[in-house]
């Protein structure tokens, strides 16, 4: 096979085969294929798309590029859980330790923050100590031992995605669904789980930027799981403000930990968790219908058993569990400054975008894989959209390392903030359920 015929097959609309796709991925990860060969390649499918026989292959042979967790040797339902990013995204945090206080193993690889999106592990070494970074063997054990695991991806685990991903990053093909879809399903393959979910967020703060969109690639997506024989489900939320009220590691655990307390302060946090968690359990067979799997998962809240289930979680590698406890004794900025109202009405949008970067330039994101990240740092939001607001009332405390830093982020919040004289129609929090 030639590298530039493929090249021009899919340039003018060809359809690659089955053995071609397999060829390409092992000529990335070999090396033997050079990067703007690939990259020229990539921009072909973004402009051309592919079918999706194309796009089951693709996924396929990314997931071969590398291992493939073996989850055989742990008894009951596994499950996993993807979310495609946003900002004030906790919801592993509360999603994970319910469903294994319920009995699913959930087997989570996360990813670290870039950009104005947060990253699960970011949040998760809030705890010193705190270990990421776990072998395989420790990774199958503490699932068999907690029924609950999250660490960072394997080094062999699709590593065609690494590569494909980065070139993707720096040549203006990230938003195509095909390839969108082979890389997040690639991944979620290659853990092992039976049951997988996800969360595709539309909205300003999303990676889909409207309704339809994102509802085409949830689609995709379940196609894509379906036909490699695993239970797939989504639903399509609201990411043009961020989720819940909190924004920034620290400030992110602590809000998660307060609704595995009870506390449901932060609704569409816990509504998201309980339809995603709703998915596993019926998808699963743990439940007969969204009411009883609901009535679950609220139980286990209310029992304490969630919660202990995520403490367990923090000391299994290495953190403190008793912060889990009292998130008094997470870490703390040294400064807090209340952002006051500059006029009375209505919260009518909060850029969550905006917000995010404000979080980001706080020191509470990275702008480079380098960066590094202050888990004390971020913003907890006082008002939501559809919020009543007088003037000089707090629209959110920005938590920094300083009173300068404090300053700049608090002028930058209100630009992110839209205040009307009308009080707003709120859209619904989840747009969709796709199974």
């Amino acid at each position: 096979m030639n590298m530039v015929d493929l090249i021009e097959k899919k340039r003018d609309g060809g359809e690659l085969s089955t053995q071609e796709i397999e060829w390409i991925i092992r000529g990335c990860t070999s090396g033997e294929i050079p990067d703007y060969q690939l990259s020229a390649l990539l921009m072909a499918i973004c402009i051309r798309g592919m079918t999706e026989r194309e796009t089951f292959d693709l996924t396929m042979a990314m997931l071969h590029s590398g291992d493939i967790l073996d989850l055989s040797s742990v008894a009951g339902l596994k499950a996993d859980k993807h979310s495609t990013g946003g900002v004030g995204d906790k919801t592993s945090l509360v999603l994970c330790p319910i469903m294994a206080s319920l009995g699913v193993k959930m087997s989570k690889m996360s990813g670290r923050g870039l950009g104005h999106t947060g990253g699960t592990l970011d949040k998760l070494e809030s705890f010193p100590g705190f270990r990421c970074n776990l072998s395989g063997e420790e990774f199958l054990g503490q699932l068999r031992e907690q029924s609950f695991v999250i660490s960072g991806q394997a080094a062999n685990l699709c590593p065609a995605d690494k590569i494909l991903y980065a070139l993707r990053d720096v040549t203006g093909t990230v938003p195509s669904v095909p390839l969108i879809v082979s890389s997040i399903m690639s991944k979620k393959l290659a853990v092992g789980a039976d049951v997988i979910v996800l969360d595709v967020k539309t909205g300003s703060g999303g990676f889909m930027k409207n309704d339809e969109d994102a509802e085409i690639l949830a689609r995709e997506l379940i196609k894509v799981g379906r036909a490699a024989g695993k239970k797939v489900g989504a639903i399509v939320t609201d990411m043009d403000e961020p989720l819940g009220y909190a924004v920034g590691n620290a400030l992110e655990v602590a809000e998660a930990i307060h609704v595995l307390q009870g506390k449901t302060e932060a609704a569409h946090l816990l509504e998201l968790c309980l339809a995603l968690g709703s998915l596993i359990l019926t998808e699963g067979g743990l439940a007969r219908d969204e009411g009883e799997a609901r009535d679950m998962m609220l139980s286990a809240v209310q029992s304490g058993k969630a919660l202990d289930k995520f403490a367990a979680l923090v000391k299994a590698q290495g953190g403190d569990p008793a912060a889990v406890y009292n998130t008094d004794l997470l870490p703390k900025a040294g400064c807090v400054l209340e952002v006051p109202a500059p006029q009375s009405g209505y919260v009518r949008h909060l850029a969550a975008s905006d917000i995010g970067r404000i979080c980001l330039h706080l020191g509470g994101g990275r702008e480079t894989l380098d960066s590094v990240i202050d888990p004390t740092v971020g913003i907890v939001l006082q008002k939501k959209v559809g919020d009543r607001v007088e003037a000089g009332e707090s629209l959110a405390q920005i938590h920094a390392k300083d009173r300068a830093s404090d300053e700049r982020a608090a002028e930058a919040y209100l630009q992110a903030c839209t205040i009307t004289a009308e009080k707003p129609v709120l859209p619904p929090f989840i747009r969709r359920r796709v199974i």
